[in-house]
């Protein structure tokens, strides 16, 4: 069996590195090294790569060492240990007994979490692995080592934090000027100017427009993001199929009509990096007329509205067909939804019923409609209102001049905004008069979280406020949109048309009777019984 190493003294290298000598017998002490950078700027790759070549020649020059590796990290922060590849090789090869010692730069190079640093140190000296800090000049088995690890690792974490709130301040006082920036790589339709700021590419920013396009002509997402796939157009990420849920960020995205909302996600953890949706615990800031435009606001207000329409009945946003989120229960006000019937079988069909019929201990008892019902009774109702075309064309104008004018909202909205920044600057003050004298904590928590609901009270509003505003321009531009086809039709309905449908009707609701109640975008309400 061989013998275990025995170190018997240490000597000073040229590069302050200690390497053992031997005596004669004993096997040679099987060396590794670690190197890291934590960006990917030039200067530090070539920082990275100076210590790779200069870990490498300095082992293979002792001859009592056996060299194992340079292990590397490239790009990866020291935060936290789980994503760090190389790091965890090493550690592994050195638990299956292929490392008596490694070697790295600093604690700061290894980890800056005390908490990951002293695990590993005493993870492999319980296996009987040194690890050698050269800044430090700390060897992990002497018996000072272990405490010197801890006070060198507490302040290294502490570095690492102050750079982490450093860098955190400095993008929030950017988003409270206005500035923002983009991962231009995974998103569609812009990319960095000359100046820094947003650029549209208008190869990409014709797919925006079709996405929007197609959704407010009534297809699904799915259907869009079906159709966008069998053209073989990549998605933001390069990827060959496009995914719902990415349909859904693109229509919901303000940055595609110039604005911007700025502290969408933030990182509470600056060890762990874990990103969390911003629900309210940070402020967020909205900036308008940001950048070039892809989408126009009526159109971007539009389909948020349509979201919303279709949004109670999720399936709806889902399913294709001009009915979805269109025909309600008289009874139970809920959506009426398509079932297939004998679809096994020559006999099959499609019908439309409630939703909810039987959700209840007693079925909802609105009857059921065959989809041709529905087209004709739509033709009926339309002729109806055609007949007295003038009327519905100078209501329909009259209405859009209404929508038109947010005045009154867009003042509530700046009231409010003053009332939050007045506010949020009263709960700064209280905090930094905090931090200046000794207060009565059970008094201040009980005043900060007050104010703190006053603030977010404030926020609340502000959003309401916005969301009328939003509502109200989205429904001003289906007015103009409904206003223009109406226009084009210059003789009644001879079949269903469902572009006119979906222009013309804001809903239909089902009575017990089986009569039909459409009511037209303008308000109008004609009842209409279909034909046996």
């Amino acid at each position: 069996m061989t013998a275990p190493t025995r170190i018997v003294q240490k000597i000073e290298s040229r590069s302050g590195l200690t390497g053992p000598v031997q005596d004669e017998g004993y096997r040679k002490k099987r060396v590794a090294a670690y190197a890291r950078v934590s960006t990917d700027s030039d200067e530090q790759l070539s920082s990275y790569e100076a210590q790779v070549d200069f870990y490498t020649r300095h082992i293979k020059s002792q001859p009592e060492w056996e060299f194992v590796s340079v292990y590397t990290d490239e790009g990866i922060s020291g935060t936290n240990t789980r994503k760090r590849e190389g790091f965890n090789r090493m550690v592994a090869d050195a638990m299956e007994g292929k490392i008596d010692l490694i070697l790295t730069k600093s604690i700061s190079r290894f980890a800056r979490n005390t908490v990951d640093t002293l695990t590993t140190v005493r993870q492999l000296k319980a296996n009987g692995v040194e690890v050698y800090f050269e800044k430090e000049n700390i060897y992990t088995l002497d018996a000072k080592g272990e405490v010197m690890i801890t006070i060198m690792s507490s302040l290294a974490q502490e570095e690492s934090r102050s750079i982490s709130e450093n860098i955190t301040w400095g993008k929030r006082r950017s988003m409270e000027e206005g500035k923002f920036s983009l991962a231009y790589k995974n998103f569609l339709g812009y990319e960095k100017g000359e100046d820094g700021r947003l650029k549209i590419v208008e190869e990409e920013a014709r797919i925006i427009r079709e996405i929007y396009a197609l959704f407010l002509k009534g297809w699904t997402v799915r259907k869009i993001a079906g159709h966008l796939t069998a053209q073989g157009i990549p998605t933001p990420k390069g990827r060959e199929i496009w995914s719902v849920s990415t349909i859904m960020s693109i229509l919901q995205n303000e940055k595609y009509k110039g604005d911007a909302l700025l502290q969408k996600t933030y990182t509470p953890d600056f060890l762990t990096k874990k990103v969390r949706k911003n629900k309210g615990e940070l402020p967020q800031y909205y900036v308008e007329n940001s950048h070039p435009a892809i989408i126009d606001p009526e159109t971007f207000n539009l389909v948020q509205k349509e979201i919303a329409r279709r949004r109670p009945d999720r399936r709806q946003l889902h399913k294709s067909s001009p009915f979805n989120a269109r025909i309600i229960c008289g009874r139970c006000v809920g959506y009426y939804g398509r079932k297939v019937w004998h679809s096994s079988s020559k006999y099959q069909k499609s019908i439309w019923r409630c939703n909810c019929k039987y959700e209840n201990d007693t079925p909802c008892t609105t009857p059921n409609l065959d989809e041709e019902e529905i087209r004709d009774a739509f033709v009926m109702a339309f002729n109806r209102m055609f007949a007295h075309k003038r009327e519905h064309t100078a209501r329909m104008k009259a209405l859009r001049s209404t929508l038109a004018d947010t005045g009154a909202l867009e003042c509530q909205l700046e009231n409010a905004r003053a009332e939050h920044a007045s506010l949020l600057s009263g709960l700064r003050r209280y905090m930094e008069e905090n931090t200046r004298q000794v207060q009565d904590q059970t008094e201040y928590n009980r005043r900060f979280s007050e104010m703190d609901r006053a603030c977010q009270d404030a926020e609340e509003r502000m959003a309401d406020i916005q969301k009328k505003i939003s509502e109200q321009l989205g429904r001003k531009e289906q007015i103009r949109r409904s206003l223009e086809i109406l226009h084009r039709c210059s003789n009644p309905l001879k079949e269903f048309d469902a572009d006119l449908w979906d222009a013309m009707v804001d809903t239909v609701t089902v009575l017990q009777d089986k009569t039909l109640v459409f009511r037209f975008r303008d308000g109008t309400k004609i009842q209409v019984m279909p034909e046996k």
